[in-house]
């Protein structure tokens, strides 16, 4: 399988009774430059992932294979020339995730997805959805006050939620973000460690941080800290607020336990919004303890004004290699038994909404 300079004879007819040919000819050469990437890289990357033939000479491509993976590439191309035709760059990960979409539901519309911008950083670079779930989540954030997002790592639940919080400070719909995540580790009793409570807190926030570097400068961000407008502790400094006007991100929430997730959600005050991020299958906490993640997806999904996302393996933004790598451990995982903290499985599979 490969992409390859030169023209093909496209007669739309089957070769034979398993191969089909096809060809679109892109309006825009400038476009279709962009589209087919460096040295066609882009045709070669869908053609690798499809297992379809790709030729390309000019503005045309010329395709043979399957009939149905066809009509998946004829779908893919065009939905990615249409994105770059709303001035939207295409990336080689773009690429991954419009496969992904598109092979799940042919119906997908990119446009509607790729295009919704939650944020844009410092370095100009947009912060948008990838998948169906991240949209549905950055919808739900924009409807409801409290948010849960639950699923593997690397599905981008907090990205978006830290994207969604800058946003939120930058129109002024809050005036300040607090972050905050169990220091499961340090068992929340930091005093013992040295240093004042940023010194004693940070290992254990740097992740939240990374985030926040991302999208704003550091200077930007550390006078918002020092002026008290972004907030970033361990989730025990939370009991006895109340948090108004402000957008509040737990985060690892499958580490606190039942009191810690009934504290920290009943710290939300008027005027703002919360959304609680975690994965159920990396719970730290002694077996004895119920995960508070857990308990709340079960009882709290019903109430009006609450949101509950689930992401799976699909939805995996990071390098390619980690959706398998997700996939092979849920695999393994799920032949466990029980070991507490109120799962069922190490691995049960999320529920889809």
């Amino acid at each position: 399988m490969g992409v390859h300079k030169g023209e093909i004879a496209a007669t739309g007819h089957p070769m034979n009774d398993q191969t089909h040919q096809s060809k679109i000819t892109f309006s825009d050469v400038e476009l279709a430059r962009q589209l087919f990437g460096e040295h066609n890289n882009h045709l070669q990357r869908i053609a690798q992932s499809l297992g379809v033939e790709i030729q390309a000479r000019g503005n045309t491509v010329h395709l043979q294979g399957d009939e149905i993976i066809l009509r998946l590439a004829q779908n893919l191309l065009s939905q990615l020339y249409g994105l770059l035709k709303e001035r939207y760059p295409i990336y080689a990960t773009d690429i991954d995730y419009a496969i992904r979409l598109l092979s799940a539901d042919d119906s997908a519309q990119l446009k509607d997805i790729f295009l919704d911008t939650v944020y844009i950083t410092a370095k100009k670079m947009a912060i948008t959805p990838k998948s169906r779930s991240q949209k549905e989540y950055i919808d739900a954030i924009r409807q409801h006050d409290i948010v849960f997002g639950i699923g593997p790592a690397g599905t981008g639940k907090t990205y978006l939620a830290m994207a969604m919080a800058v946003a939120a400070l930058t129109k002024g719909t809050v005036n300040r973000i607090i972050l905050t995540r169990p220091a499961v580790e340090a068992g929340e009793a930091l005093g013992f460690l040295p240093g004042d409570l940023a010194d004693k807190v940070d290992p254990y926030l740097r992740p939240l941080y990374d985030a926040l570097h991302d999208m704003m400068r550091f200077e930007k961000v550390t006078g918002l800290m020092q002026q008290g407008v972004i907030e970033v502790a361990p989730i025990a400094f939370m009991r006895g607020r109340t948090l108004n006007d402000s957008f509040i991100i737990l985060d690892e929430a499958q580490n606190t336990t039942s009191e810690q997730m009934k504290m920290f959600l009943t710290r939300i005050g008027f005027s703002s919004k919360a959304v609680i991020t975690g994965d159920i299958t990396q719970i730290d906490l002694p077996p004895q303890k119920t995960s508070g993640l857990i308990e709340a997806k079960e009882i709290l999904a019903h109430i009006a004004g609450i949101k509950m996302v689930f992401f799976s393996q699909r939805d995996v933004v990071r390098h390619r290699l980690v959706q398998d790598i997700i996939q092979a451990y849920e695999t393994v995982s799920h032949k466990r038994s029980p070991v507490g903290n109120g799962a069922q499985r190490l691995a049960e599979p999320l529920p889809q909404p």
